[in-house]
């Protein structure tokens, strides 16, 4: 999509989550660009099936299902915890390993049982890396879409409880603590106070210099 075919945001949006914790990520993300962020819980709207095999595809479905629902642009985000010796898994199926409900503790230990059974137990073999795309839909079936990545590795323990998920056990390259170690400032703040460091910073970054017009 060229630079041109981009469209602004302004107003109000819903925010297609259900997720506490990634609700509030965006919520604090979106203030400073004057945008008045409503959830689709705080609207009532459903949850899709999440049919896609894909982020892209994950994220398109929650955008658009709640642009049509309530007449407003929608966002949503779909992410997940890659990990390269499980074949890429949870991969689009992490808030399901989870259950319903979201028990990332067994999520967590799921996650190293099975890199135990693999024989990954060392740092070289636990390469992982998150995944994010951010996803903003109107009700006009205008669509725009941001990929962000941040690679690390798995450890276990868990270490922090300042993050949500997996951040636990996500150990990002260069740092020597976990996401779940990190405040929230720390994880996602964007520059010029943070440093943009999650894959939803990362990507909320893209999608905030094509879409978003800083108050």
């Amino acid at each position: 999509m060229s630079a041109s075919a981009h469209r602004a945001i302004v107003g109000r949006l819903v925010i297609a989550s259900h997720n506490p914790g990634k609700l509030r990520e965006m919520q604090e993300l979106l203030a400073r660009y004057g945008v008045t962020a409503v959830s689709a819980a705080e609207l009532g709207l459903p949850e899709p099936e999440e049919t896609g095999t894909s982020f892209r595809e994950n994220a398109a479905i929650k955008a658009v299902s709640a642009a049509q629902a309530s007449g407003l642009p929608a966002f949503a985000d779909d992410s997940g915890l890659v990990v390269e010796a499980l074949g890429g898994e949870p991969g689009i199926h992490s808030a399901r390993w989870a259950g319903s409900d979201r028990d990332f503790g067994r999520a967590m230990a799921e996650v190293e049982h099975r890199l135990t059974a693999r024989g990954a137990n060392s740092p070289e073999k636990r390469g992982a890396h998150f995944v994010s795309v951010l996803c903003v839909a109107w009700p006009d079936e205008h669509l725009e879409e941001f990929e962000g990545r941040v690679a690390g590795r798995i450890i276990f323990p868990p270490r922090g409880d300042k993050g949500f998920g997996y951040d636990p056990i996500f150990l990002p390259d260069g740092f020597e603590r976990t996401f779940g170690e990190m405040s929230s400032e720390e994880k996602h703040g964007l520059p010029p106070i943070g440093r943009g460091l999650s894959h939803r910073a990362r990507a909320f970054l893209k999608l905030a210099e094509a879409c978003l017009e800083r108050r």
